[in-house]
């Protein structure tokens, strides 16, 4: 089968890898243009562009209609994974077989952009990967696959994400097989539909008023982006990790304790442990190096 990628990051790689040296032919590779990252706005590619450039892979970046078109002409199939651009009737009729999704959630649950973010946000436990054919609207389309997996405990988004890359990657051999014996795929339930929309950094931004689970539950979707941050003396920092613990000193929402080592933080119903941390302007660390080179009083406050 003649294959085209779409995809932006780096969650579709365990699939280019194995598509790589599969039977079937990996046509080329489409990615969004290059865009300006960092604080010094560096023009960078994609983590795709530079996996399809070391891997001598032919790579498209299209910016207009007429391009995608062109990117998606003769080709049997296209498969997107995270490619980050809404696509018309008229693209999605191109392909033989049209256009296939792997989503990271169990559809019709958390359709949308952030399907991981906001399960591990609102403490699932269980979640899984949808490989469906991609239709006019949202996250719609018919399913030829599906598979659960269950959320470690402790798992932060990034962690969840790698394992149903890899899920996904070994879940498309049948769904291609299927799909040239002619098997159709099965309508989406109705039932238990919910949507997964971008998280804005906003957002992210820690309200300590809420309960300590539902903060670390938090803090976990959203690394490692946009990353959970709070406001400490009129700086920025974001927060990578957050234990729960059982102290016996009352805190007010967003009042910071030193305890030893530890640096401890008032919420809705009971304190936590920041456990990771990012300073602005500094690389991640442990909250115990931070605390060797902050003097924070207690009583100071997260905001």
């Amino acid at each position: 089968m003649r294959v085209v990628v779409a995809a932006t990051a780096d969650v579709a790689i365990p699939t280019l890898k194995w598509l790589k040296n599969s039977d079937h032919d990996l046509l080329r590779v489409v990615t969004t243009p290059d865009s300006r990252v960092g604080r010094g706005k560096v023009l960078t590619q994609s983590p795709i562009a530079s996996w399809a450039d070391s891997n001598g892979i032919h790579l498209l970046k299209p910016s207009t209609e007429e391009e995608l078109r062109k990117a998606f002409e003769n080709t049997d199939l296209v498969i997107a994974i995270a490619y980050g651009r809404i696509l018309n009737q008229d693209l999605l009729s191109i392909p033989k077989f049209g256009f296939i999704n792997l989503h990271f959630s169990l559809l019709p649950s958390y359709r949308g952009a952030a399907p991981v973010q906001r399960a591990i946000q609102n403490g699932e436990t269980t979640t899984g990967i949808s490989l469906f054919k991609i239709d006019a609207n949202l996250d719609t389309g018919p399913i030829y696959c599906q598979q659960r997996y269950e959320i470690p405990p402790n798992a932060a988004a990034s962690d969840v994400l790698h394992d149903l890359a890899d899920l996904g990657a070994k879940a498309f051999p049948n769904v291609l097989a299927d799909i040239e014996s002619g098997v159709q795929p099965q309508p989406q339930s109705n039932d238990s539909i919910s949507l997964a929309p971008k998280i804005s950094k906003q957002e992210a931004r820690i309200d300590w008023s809420m309960n300590a689970n539902f903060i670390r539950n938090s803090v976990r979707a959203f690394s490692p982006s946009p990353g959970a941050w709070t406001t400490y003396r009129g700086t920025n920092i974001k927060i990578s990790e957050v234990g729960l613990i059982s102290v016996s000193t009352t805190l007010k929402p967003g009042e910071v304790l030193v305890d030893g080592k530890k640096l401890i933080v008032g919420t809705l119903d009971a304190p936590v442990e920041i456990l990771r941390i990012t300073p602005a302007g500094k690389k991640e660390m442990a909250t115990t190096d931070w605390l060797n080179g902050t003097r924070v009083t207690n009583g100071d406050v997260f905001e």
